[in-house]
């Protein structure tokens, strides 16, 4: 439990972390999932250079550093591992990849994960890539050769890979008995090389050491690891009030009134939303050097040479990142490979040395190949190296339908499945205003956000609105009272805030009352004010796009029947797409998706209940 504590790292209570890692010693923490870890080392490394570029004294950066992440065998089937080769040798990073081959990830021989049951073979013509192979139970070969790879790496020739041949003495695992799956000689014959017996006969047997000197130097280490075992042991557990310490920021609060500012107009034109993303993006850039862009095709040109041409450039596939390549310094916006892992674990290891990322996947459809690296890494850094560690970073993410044709695979909702990780703020602007604000307070606050655009809204005439201001932010969990009214209370969000509101205008010619909310921040969520309406309205429904089964209105339901059942007089509605696909056929989309019938009709029903 005090593995990676180092005294003074839990400012806020005494939750200790639960995973090994040492910030006095660079040591980044480590978590317990298989292959996260070498895309985070690659943007760990990527922030050196940046830190270097930028001149920052703040954050530390040192010369000629290099980055050391090791793995299994086993773990070399993962993905993400080749990602991390792949961004290392492009980019020439200066990365140590350490390959501790025993020959088994638990029970299964690296013949059947490994082409040529090698991975130094199977890499062999990876351009970029210097590889060094040693017999990792020689100590004298392992030093020399890791020398070697130091030396290769300082020089700034790229990345390097060591497969260490090494020996596992005894099973995977408490639970594992690997007796029951390989043969005793073999067992026997990997004991004699094991380091722990082959290296001190090699001494003796060259009268390097004498057998005094031998039982000496054991009796010093088993002190020392009893020493270790005892300081362990002795540490106080963590006091049950911590549970939730370090989930979040402790010193910045994203919902305080310390990010809530006035709008300032310069102008009274009105911009879509897409242009009042633009539009901030490109405040905060010149004022946070240290402030990166990336993501697929997020630059206006890989080549920066094409900046001073007449091409206009890409700028993202909905131009929402048009322009911010020109307008900030050479190493805040770039590219990124067609891989979302890569996106997510780069900025988790840049976020964790100070840079603040702020990322972008094209689709949320798209999404899934990161959500290792969001739900198990990002948002649990803070959390299990009890503060030690922290990652500000923001994804954006284009979501949802009303494409008409963007059928199954761009049309995808589906928000509630972050709001249920711990440690990531949701948010979700339905206008341009509420972008720009919301946005800005993901960008400055502490924790990391997912900040949701409906791509149907990007471009909208009803929710264009004048640009607030270089500086206007909204707080998070402050939901927006869109339109008051007496008799029904709708919460919505995203695509839906117009949908509804065109319902409501519809129903108060025919003398209803309905009143309006756009929730804005989906986690935190501001359940207070739907409360407050409830209580005044006695009817609430909720209307959101992503499927009905497990969407987020099942939430705030359960949180109405918790906190204000004896205010209904109605049971609680939901309207949401059907649990179904997206289909390609527009006529079919209409039905799937939800659309300004559906809210009508389930209006009415609550309104005549």
């Amino acid at each position: 439990q005090a593995n990676g504590n180092t005294g003074d790292s839990a400012s806020h209570g005494r939750q200790m972390p639960s995973h090994w890692g040492n910030v006095k010693l660079n040591i980044f923490n480590k978590s317990s999932c298989t292959g996260t870890q070498f895309l985070q080392m690659c943007g760990l490394m990527e922030a050196g250079r940046i830190l270097k570029k930028a001149k920052d004294k703040k954050n530390k950066y040192f010369e000629n550093e290099i980055g050391y992440v090791s793995t299994g065998d086993g773990t070399t089937s993962q993905g993400e591992f080749w990602e991390g080769l792949t961004t290392a040798c492009v980019n020439k990073l200066p990365v140590l990849f350490l390959v501790e081959d025993n020959g088994y990830a638990i029970s299964v021989p690296v013949r059947v994960q490994t082409p040529g049951a090698s991975i130094s073979k199977a890499l062999a013509n990876f351009p970029g890539l210097k590889i060094f192979e040693v017999d990792g139970s020689c100590p004298i070969e392992s030093y020399a050769t890791v020398k070697e790879a130091e030396k290769y790496l300082r020089a700034g020739k790229g990345p390097v890979l060591v497969h260490a041949h090494v020996t596992r003495p005894y099973s995977h695992s408490l639970s594992d008995d690997h007796g029951m799956y390989r043969f005793k000689e073999d067992l026997a014959e990997e004991l004699s090389r094991d380091v722990f017996n082959s290296y001190p006969k090699f001494l003796l047997e060259n009268k390097i050491i004498s057998a005094k000197d031998n039982e000496a130097l054991i009796k010093k280490v088993k002190t020392h690891i009893d020493e270790a075992m005892k300081k362990c042991l002795e540490t106080p557990w963590p006091t049950l009030d911590t549970a939730d310490h370090h989930l979040y920021s402790m010193d910045v609060n994203p919902c305080s009134q310390e990010f809530s500012s006035p709008v300032q107009n310069s102008s009274d034109e009105a911009i879509p939303l897409a242009q009042a993303i633009n539009m901030t993006l490109k405040s905060e850039l010149k004022k946070n050097p240290l402030m990166v862009i990336f993501g697929e095709d997020v630059a206006d040109f890989t080549e920066e040479e094409k900046l001073k041409s007449d091409l206009k450039g890409k700028g993202g596939v909905f131009k929402v990142t048009s322009g911010c390549q020109r307008e900030s310094k050479s190493w805040q916006v770039f590219n990124s490979p067609l891989a979302e892992a890569n996106i997510i674990g780069r900025a988790i290891g840049m976020a964790a040395r100070g840079l603040k990322p702020v990322v972008e996947i094209q689709f949320f459809d798209y999404i899934w190949t990161a959500y290792m690296q969001l739900k198990n890494e990002m948002a649990t850094l803070r959390y299990r190296s009890g503060g030690d560690y922290k990652c500000p970073m923001v994804v954006r993410v284009p979501i949802g339908g009303y494409l008409k044709g963007g059928a199954m695979y761009h049309s995808q909702s589906g928000e509630s499945l972050f709001t249920h990780c711990p440690g990531i703020r949701v948010v979700y602007p339905s206008n341009a205003q509420d972008a720009v604000g919301l946005l800005r307070t993901a960008i400055r606050c502490d924790d990391p956000v997912m900040f949701l655009e409906h791509k149907h809204l990007y471009y909208q005439g009803y929710n264009r609105q004048p640009y607030p201001g270089d500086d206007y932010m909204i707080p998070f969990g402050k939901a927006n009272v869109v339109k008051s009214g007496e008799q029904l209370t709708i919460i919505t969000w995203g695509a839906l805030v117009q949908k509804s509101l065109d319902v409501a205008k519809e129903l108060e010619k025919e003398g209803f009352s309905i009143e309006v909310i756009d929730a804005r921040s989906i986690a935190p969520f501001d359940i207070e004010t739907v409360i407050e309406s409830v209580k005044k309205t006695n009817r609430l429904l909720i209307a959101h796009e992503e499927h009905k089964t497990s969407g987020f209105a099942g939430e705030i339901t359960a949180l109405i029947n918790e906190k204000a059942f004896e205010y209904l007089d109605a049971p609680i509605r939901r309207v949401a797409s059907m649990d179904t696909h997206v289909a390609y056929c527009p006529a079919l989309e209409e039905v799937i998706l939800p659309q300004v019938e559906h809210i009508r009709t389930a209006a009415l029903e609550l309104l005549k209940y």
